[in-house]
């Protein structure tokens, strides 16, 4: 069995969200138990911090490990979706697991013949746990793929629990409301185990802390640790209570949010664990994590001339932060959006119906659940956005650069899924430019 053969067992055999939507959810850990305990039970024997959140999550991780591996440990990390490749998901120290490793558990697993029927998830997660015990990782950060409580992640006992923030998403799968969200989330706390909060307000505060009280978890809820944060020299930069000035490689606004997280994680990490991380790891992993993880997609600049930008935001919460960013651009905006078909486009378009100078680019990614671009337009227009029509990511890209007047003083912005930057990345990686 070869690697090609491997990925479409993984992506053809299986169910799969990332491709199918809601029919490939497999709430419930008694499928990931069995399979994780066929192969050893890896995940009881690793040291991991766990990640879950509407947004933020894969940013938190992220920095997380980088900050892990400047300490000077072996980090293994597990994320979701991938962008390029599927070895994205899982690496250690930055490296992504090699094809040869991914068909040996693909051959190992197809041998054992087992009885349960795993989703592309949950194999994909022992395959995680499996790897990164093999490797002998000194520490796993492990994101949270949907929800917390019936994830297939939600099998490991971490070292420290981390909820970035609550928003609408999923709501067909998660719960309709915030409070509903914010439980499923917080299904990830465990007996003793503490746990930090990033964002919540009100109910969805109340939720979290009923549940830490209920499991006798630490919790800290919110951050004061960022005094200010301000883009300077393409870094933000922080100033910050305990770790003096601290330059992070990502810029998006919302990464003010996800930067208290991280700094809270990690003080609690240093008082409840044997982990040693000097403030000189913390500063280095902020400023290196895109080289150290190979992060990417995050308010990720392509382009200088025009400036050009991606952005993975998907849900209404990133949403609020990215729609700001975009409008404060004092330029020409030429927007190229295209969503799946679970997402409240509505209330995502509501946010950009008011922005000024500005030209849309509707378009649909590649995989079967996104979104028809004439439903988008149709939505579009129904609150008073009129934009042009493409048939690919692709089409819309280059429509978008090719009506560029003035490269000095315009920007494209490429984003409203996961699957509409990893068409434009793939399509930029190809040489066909």
């Amino acid at each position: 069995m070869d690697y090609q053969s491997s990925l479409e067992f993984l992506y053809n055999q299986l169910p799969a969200f990332h491709r199918e939507g809601a029919s490939a959810y497999k709430p419930g850990l008694e499928t990931v138990r069995t399979l994780s305990e066929a192969f050893g039970a890896p995940h009881s024997r690793l040291r991991c911090v766990h990640v879950a959140g509407t947004n933020g999550k894969g940013s938190t991780s992220h920095t997380l490990a980088a900050i892990l591996q400047k300490s000077g440990y072996r980090v293994g990390l597990f994320t979701s979706p991938h962008i390029l490749d599927f070895r994205e998901r899982i690496r250690v120290n930055g490296c992504m697991i090699s094809e040869r490793d991914v068909t040996d558990f693909v051959e190992r697993y197809r041998a054992m013949d087992l009885t349960v029927e795993p989703s592309f998830f949950e194999l994909t997660t022992v395959m995680a746990f499996d790897y990164f015990q093999r490797q002998d990782v000194d520490v796993a950060v492990i994101e949270v793929g949907l929800g917390g409580r019936l994830d297939s992640t939600n099998i490991i006992r971490p070292l420290l629990s981390v909820i970035t923030n609550i928003s609408l998403d999923h709501t067909s799968l998660l719960g309709s409301t915030l409070v509903e969200i914010a439980g499923e989330k917080g299904g990830i706390i465990k007996k003793g185990i503490p746990v930090v909060i990033g964002e919540a307000e009100g109910d969805v505060k109340k939720t979290f802390l009923n549940i830490a009280a209920e499991k006798d978890s630490p919790v800290v809820c919110g951050s004061a640790e960022i005094i200010s944060a301000a883009v300077k020299d393409e870094m933000m930069v922080y100033d910050t209570r305990s770790f003096g000035t601290v330059r992070g490689a990502l810029t998006g606004d919302y990464q003010k949010a996800n930067a208290g997280t991280v700094l809270e994680a990690v003080k609690t990490l240093r008082a409840s664990s044997d982990l040693v991380i000097p403030d000189s790891a913390v500063r280095e992993g902020f400023e290196s994590v895109v080289e150290l993880t190979g992060l990417a997609g995050r308010w990720m600049k392509l382009s200088d001339s025009p400036l050009t930008v991606c952005d993975t935001g998907h849900n209404p919460g990133g949403w609020e932060y990215l729609s700001r960013q975009i409008d404060a651009f004092k330029g020409h905006k030429r927007v190229v959006l295209g969503f799946v078909n679970d997402k409240d486009v509505s209330t995502i378009l509501d946010m950009l119906r008011d922005m000024d100078n500005v030209t849309f680019y509707f378009t649909a990614p590649s995989p079967s659940r996104a979104l028809p671009v004439d439903e988008l337009v149709a939505i579009a227009r129904e609150r008073g956005i009129i934009g042009v029509r493409t048939e690919s990511v692709r089409e819309a890209y280059e429509k978008a650069l090719a009506d560029v007047v003035d490269k000095s003083s315009e920007m494209l912005f490429i984003g409203g899924s996961t699957f509409v930057v990893a068409d434009l990345m793939e399509y930029l990686s190809s040489g066909q430019r």
